[in-house]
Parts: C-alpha cells; structure tokens; sequence
C-alpha cells in the first residue's frame, strides 16, 4: 500500500514537472530559439504562451529592444592631419535575426567583444582621414553616418542591425591641448597686433586728413577775412574821399583833432614843438577861418 501511495505521489510530481517545462512564455522584448539536444528547433518571435517537449527541448531568449554598445574605454585615434584626438564612442543595435547571431556569436558576451572591436577599427578607419576642423563642422553628422554604414555592413552578417554610431566624448590628449591652445594664442595674438596696426595707419590717415582740410579751411577763412578786410578798407576809403571832397576844410580839422587826442595823451607823451607849427594851427585860431 505505501509503495503504491509513493509511487502516485512520484507519479504526480513527475507530471507536475514535466508539465511546468512543457510551456514557456516569450515577452514582448524578447525572442526565443526552441533547441533539442543542441539542436535548433525553431525560432519563435511572437510574445505570449508556447509549448515545447519537456526535459528533450530548451529555450534561449533574446532581445527585441535596442542594446546599446559602448567602446572600449577612450581610444587614441590619428586625425588625418597627424593629430592624436581621443574618442569615446557608443553604438545602437538590434538582433535581427537570433538564429544567426547565435550562431555566430553564440552570447552577448561575445557578440559585445566582436562588435567592439569593428567599433574601434571603423572608428580609427574613418577618422584617419578626416581633420579635426571637420568634426567640429556639421560635416560630422556625414563622418558619424559613414562610420554607421561600415559597421552596419559588417554587422549584418552577424544577424545584427546597427542602428546608429555617435560619439559621446572627443578631447585631444592633454600635451596636444597644451600646443594647440599656444598656437591658437600665437594666431590671436598676430592677429590683434595686426588690427591694432591698422588701427594706427588708420588714425594716423585720418589724423593728416584732418590737419590737411583744417589747414584748408583756415586758409580759405583768412582769404575771405582778407578780402573782407579789403573790401571794408575800400568802402572807408571811398566814404572818407566823398567827404573830403565834400569839406576839406572840415576833414582836415577833424584829423587834427583826432592827431590831437591820439598824439597828446596826458599819461606818457611829452613833445618839443615850435608851438607856430602846422601842428597846432588850430590852437592858434587858424584854419577855421579858412571854412566857408
């Protein structure tokens, strides 16, 4: 009776293990590989409830999602123009086809080891022959999709779609900085020297300019004094002769009374004259008479 009631209850767990390993459930994000004895079965890439023989096939799992791959620590690459830069950079990718990524590459362990070293050989490959200036240029964008298609080449052999390449971090190595930051110095240095250069010759033009016309403008404004002058001097000459013919009599006394108020100046003037003179003709009362 108890080797009958062991052997149901043997009986019965045998059934409930052989049940629980007859079904498998493949998520949303996943795909499976069903094998038998090492052997590839099938594929399955739909999500939900499957079944399989228990104990005789196995179940694999792979992602549906986008994995991402980051290179191998920052890598020192030759620019095209002799210019150590390092790079970090990180990839994009999908399984396409997990039949034969498993068979080429059998885990992600080594499918992250065999991408990362076409990572790093597209990256050296393609850098090699840009400059630094075009990675610093919206050139990039065409540098990083070149790099992007060699791998997708080389990638699809392995069952994987390389979605995109970018590089996160680019910076020249430290002693490099130091001599590019010195040259970018030197050049801004020359160049600020040359403007200021300029900047002098301009001065000193404008300077002479300046002179030149103000000289100019002196020049024209004495000769119009002059001829003002002249002009005033003519008039007064010519009032003064219709005056004279007018009255002589009287033109000429009112030159002695101004000789007098010039020349007689109480403060500093002392004359020794024949007081008959001309001079002081009319002092004496002579001249007037003269008038009409």
């Amino acid at each position: 009776m108890k080797k009958h009631s062991y052997a149901l209850w043997g009986a019965a767990l045998f059934a409930f293990i052989a049940l629980s390993d007859s079904y498998y459930v493949v998520q949303q994000t996943q795909q499976a590989i069903i094998f038998q004895f090492r052997d590839v079965v099938r594929v399955v890439s739909n999500s939900g409830l499957h079944f399989k023989i228990p104990f005789i096939q196995s179940v694999e799992y792979f992602e549906k999602r986008v994995l991402a791959l980051d290179a191998k620590g920052s890598s020192e690459i030759m620019l095209a123009e002799q210019k150590p830069l390092e790079v970090d950079a990180f990839a994009r990718y999908r399984i396409r086809d997990p039949l034969l990524y498993y068979q080429k590459l059998r885990n992600e362990t080594t499918a992250r080891e065999r991408l990362g070293n076409m990572l790093n050989a597209q990256l050296r490959s393609v850098l090699g022959t840009v400059k630094l200036s075009t990675l610093l240029s919206p050139d990039r964008t065409s540098v990083m999709e070149k790099i992007t298609k060699g791998m997708a080449a080389e990638a699809k052999d392995f069952g994987i779609d390389m979605i995109d390449v970018r590089i996160r971090r680019s910076d020249l190595p430290e002693k490099t900085s130091d001599a590019v930051f010195a040259r970018m110095r030197s050049e801004r240095e020359q160049e600020a020297a040359q403007i200021r250069a300029q900047g002098q010759q301009e001065a000193v033009q404008t300077r002479a300019d300046a002179d030149r016309q103000a000289t100019i403008i002196l020049a024209e404004g004495r000769g119009e004094a002059e001829r003002i002058k002249g002009e005033g001097d003519r008039k007064s000459l010519e009032i003064i002769a219709q005056a004279t013919s007018r009255d002589p009599h009287f033109f000429s006394f009112w030159r002695s009374m101004q000789a007098y108020r010039e020349g007689l100046k109480p403060e500093n003037t002392t004359y020794i004259l024949n007081p008959k003179g001309e001079f002081f003709r009319y002092f004496q009362g002579e001249g007037l008479e003269k008038q009409p």
